[in-house]
């Protein structure tokens, strides 16, 4: 019974997404197609009276009335109002003369109500609705079609058939209303979805293109001091020659290394190339990165103030990150041969500073980049955007003593 009734409700939608469509490209055709089925029930319902009375003898006056009530519901679209007074006065007109109030002969006005509830605001319907029902109401009361009957069988009978067709419209109006508004609602969060999506994949080649910059940054900065100084002490002390030329080998190895595991990011999930990603750096690696700096002869000491405390995986590669370039421009700008690097847990925050004993420059210390001098380019740049990530802050410029620092205050636990 249930699978039957299941076929019968599917049959139905179809008959009625097919009447729908049709409906949509042909409209004339459709109102021209309601118009004259309500005329035949308009002219049936003319003909129908009280047991033992015979019908008015007006039966052109009535069929003229209600042709030119169903020729004003062919404006219903363009003129809805229009089309509610026109009927509502032939309507009027028409139990006046004596005809019998029946859902027949109220058909054409009962079609102007409903597409009135369906195209116009709730006041518009509701000033016209209760003027048009106190009117046949009024009608019906005072017709002599109806003497038979009592005073409240007279006026429940107009109001109900004549209610019924607005509530109907206001219930088709709110139901579309609906649906516009699920739709808008469907079409912004696609719109906010492919939004958030354009968002992520540029914050993905932004954090993809700073790991570039300060892998190739840094190792190519070691390298080059390096080779420089291999070649500067390779006739005078050829052991420290040697020593160097290790080191660099080390270093390019393991700018190799990052490099393969920034770019190994770019890849798909699915890739089978594609190994297991490797660590992220942190500070556990600062000794190794120390022991790199020397090699390209700057002296790099660190001291750690407060009790070390283990630092999310954000926080730890930011952290490396940043004292990884400002040591690179150090090598690269400060015409330094000492840097110092200072470690300070306190509270819930991890302060880090780098700095070095170049040359004294009188500017300020500031937020912004220099003009000169180091930080230049996209490293700072890249510096200040990771602690910011995390919540964190950035500060670098000049020391009134001479030489460069670089500071910046990071939670321990990033914020969201």
């Amino acid at each position: 019974m249930s699978s039957s009734l299941e076929r019968y409700t599917d049959r139905v939608e179809k008959y009625s997404a097919r009447v729908g469509k049709y409906a949509d490209r042909h409209p004339r055709l459709t109102d021209l197609a309601v118009v004259l089925a309500l005329m035949g029930c308009a002219s049936l319902g003319s003909s129908l009276t009280m047991p033992g009375i015979a019908p008015p003898d007006h039966a052109g006056t009535c069929t003229a009335l209600m042709g030119v009530s169903c020729l004003a519901l062919l404006r219903y679209r363009s003129h809805p109002r229009t089309a509610v007074v026109v009927t509502a006065v032939c309507t009027v007109i028409a139990v006046a003369l004596g005809y019998l109030v029946t859902p027949l002969l109220l058909g054409p006005i009962m079609a102007a109500l409903y597409w009135l509830a369906m195209l116009t605001d709730p006041g518009t319907t509701r000033a016209f609705g209760v003027g048009t029902t106190l009117a046949v109401t009024a009608a019906a009361v005072f017709s002599d079609s109806m003497d038979d009957l009592s005073l409240l069988l007279r006026t429940i009978g107009p109001v109900f058939w004549l209610m019924l067709p607005i509530a109907a419209g206001t219930m088709t109006r709110l139901r579309r209303a609906y649906l516009q508004a699920v739709q808008a609602r469907a079409e912004h969060a696609e719109r906010t979805r492919e939004e958030e999506a354009r968002l992520r994949v540029t914050e993905e080649r932004m954090r993809i293109a700073r790991e570039l910059h300060d892998v190739v940054a840094h190792h190519l900065a070691l390298a080059n001091a390096q080779a420089g100084t291999a070649a500067h002490l390779a006739l005078t002390r050829p052991e420290q020659t040697k020593r160097i030329l290790t080191d660099l080998t080390g270093t390019t190895s393991s700018a190799l290394r990052e490099l393969k595991a920034t770019l190994g990011l770019l890849r798909r999930h699915d890739d089978p190339a594609a190994g297991p990603p490797e660590p992220a750096p942190g500070l556990a690696r600062l000794p190794d990165l120390v022991a790199a700096c020397e090699s390209a002869g700057l002296t790099v000491t660190v001291t750690t103030e407060g009790e070390p405390r283990p630092l999310s995986p954000g926080a730890d590669l930011t952290a490396f990150r940043i004292v990884q370039e400002a040591l690179t421009n150090v090598t690269k700008h400060a015409g330094s041969h000492c840097a110092r690097v200072r470690l300070v847990y306190s509270g819930a925050r991890l302060v880090i500073t780098v700095s070095d004993d170049g040359p004294a420059v009188t500017a300020p210390a500031t937020t912004a980049p220099p003009a000169t001098g180091p930080g230049r380019g996209f490293g700072v740049l890249g510096m200040r955007e990771r602690a910011h990530s995390i919540g964190g802050e950035l500060r670098l410029g000049p020391r009134p003593e001479g030489g460069f620092e670089v500071t910046t205050a990071l939670p321990l636990i990033p914020e969201a």
